[in-house]
């Protein structure tokens, strides 16, 4: 009855897995691609109802302790999977425009989102390494999917490389911390404060490992390159979900297991974001490729969201939820627009300079555009300017003065290149005919939507950030440690 009980705490997991192997059977037997689309579509929207009803749970270990849902993980589970739902309508209609809808792209996304869950979910790191890798595994074939594009084999292989590097990095430290602690379970592992150089050899490779997912300085190289390589929708997915993940997984490794090293690891992730946000700023303000600039906007932005776990504090965690929250509306928004207008061109219209004076032939996209643009800046009455404010605000409030005053002036900065691509979208005249034709309803509704919300958590983020201050009540460890 446990087992039972932990398997319907677990529901939204359990529901995409069996997803993605009806879509893996339909693709192998009947090669329908409506039931493809359909089944996946439904699996993740039952997934999110459920995901959403454990919002409102206790937090509750699972499976022996080797997962964890409500609070932290519940939150993470639907932002991942509500993500999931939005790039799979998104690409139904542009893989199909660039010839490239392939049905194993929705098996891939789906065990992919799987994986994600286990590491949002993780209690434990054996846990922690099985999504990493699950995860990891889809993204490498995803990135590479449009075969007969340079680019695309580039990113794959890059991506697959550098990702097994730091794969090794993390599973040398998750050996180290086990060999100085004794356990792999993140509570057991926070009661120790210090365990020798083994122990903090294992806290480096940890992190390491971690910040070459959510791809911040000096492991972001592998970013702008698979990023312009993939396809559009396919690197909203890894820009969003794929790193919301891996910050909600890092978030209950900080918070549950290295609870007495606050000020060991804080120090060493004020000076990553430091270099996150003035190098992702500063380069992006030189990218003439619209697919690049964004990359090093999320290099800029992961930079941000480690502002507030810098903090180690309970306000810092529950700002960067909401960052990512913001982030994920914003950032598939700006990609779902990019992927419209580059569909009529194929991968390679993506140069800034071919954006001029697209903004008057569909006004629709031009405005949800600079809606997510001005977001993306930080600019009210957006939810960007929300979740700046939120993990400026925490990183204040624990001393971290001088972070804040660096995120500001890097977020100041970071306007120029957003509103760049609205002056070439309404200011520039094109030097080439290109007819944009409309977008199909359901693409266009997505959009919509997400504008919507990001406007919406913009204005009202009050009630969403008491739930997530409640995540984090009591929950950062106060007991004796261990010698």
């Amino acid at each position: 009855m446990e087992i039972l009980n932990d398997m319907l705490l677990y529901l939204p997991a359990i529901i995409i897995t069996v997803a993605g192997l009806i879509v893996m059977m339909v693709d192998a037997y009947t090669k329908n691609a409506t039931m493809i689309y359909t089944v996946s579509v439904a699996s993740l929207i039952l997934a999110l109802a459920a995901s959403v009803y454990g919002l409102f749970g206790p937090t509750v270990d699972i499976f022996y302790g080797m997962a964890t849902t409500g609070g932290t993980a519940a939150f993470g589970t639907a932002l991942v999977v509500a993500a999931t739902l939005f790039v799979v309508v998104l690409s139904r209609e542009y893989l199909t425009s660039i010839n490239h809808n392939f049905a194993e792209v929705y098996t891939l996304i789906l065990f992919g989102t799987v994986g994600m869950i286990v590491l949002a979910t993780a209690n434990d790191l054996v846990t922690v390494f099985m999504g990493l890798e699950t995860m990891s595994i889809a993204l490498y074939v995803l990135a590479g999917i449009v075969r007969d594009e340079k680019t695309g084999i580039e990113a794959a292989l890059k991506y697959f490389l550098l990702g097994s590097f730091a794969t090794g990095f993390f599973l040398y430290g998750i050996a180290l911390l086990y060999g100085a602690t004794g356990t792999t379970r993140l509570a057991d592992i926070g009661l120790y404060a210090d365990a020798g150089l083994i122990y903090w050899a294992g806290v480096g490779l940890l992190l390491v490992g971690f910040f070459f997912k959510v791809s911040v300085v000096p492991f972001h190289m592998w970013t702008p390159d698979v990023y312009e390589g993939a396809p559009t929708t396919i690197t909203a997915y890894m820009a969003t979900a794929a790193k919301t993940a891996a910050f909600v997984s890092l978030i209950l490794i900080l918070e549950r297991a290295l609870p007495l090293a606050v000020e060991q690891w804080s120090g060493v992730l004020v000076v990553i974001a430091i270099l996150t946000m003035i190098l992702g700023n500063i380069v992006a303000m030189v990218q003439n490729n619209v697919k690049r600039m964004l990359a090093y906007s999320s290099i800029a932005h992961a930079g941000y969201v480690l502002v507030g776990l810098a903090a180690g504090t309970a306000a810092g965690y529950s700002a960067v939820l909401y960052y990512l929250l913001a982030y994920t509306l914003m950032n598939i928004g700006a990609f779902g627009v990019v992927a419209y207008y580059e569909r009529h061109k194929g991968m390679q219209f993506n140069s800034v300079d071919q954006y001029a004076g697209m903004g008057y032939k569909q006004p629709f996209m031009a405005v949800l555009l600079g809606i997510f643009l001005f977001s993306l800046a930080g600019i009210p009455p957006f939810a960007g300017f929300i979740g700046k404010y939120q993990v400026f605000a925490a990183a204040i409030q624990a001393d971290l003065i001088g972070l804040a005053i660096v995120g500001v002036l890097a977020s100041v900065a970071g306007v120029y290149y957003y509103l760049r691509v609205l002056v070439f979208l309404y200011m520039k005249e094109g030097t080439e005919e290109i007819e944009l034709t409309q977008a199909g309803f359901p693409y266009r509704s997505v959009l919509l939507l997400l504008a919507l919300l990001t406007i919406y958590f913009g204005v009202l983020p009050g009630g969403l950030s008491e739930l997530l201050a409640g995540f984090h009540q009591g929950t950062l460890y106060s007991g004796t440690p261990l010698p």
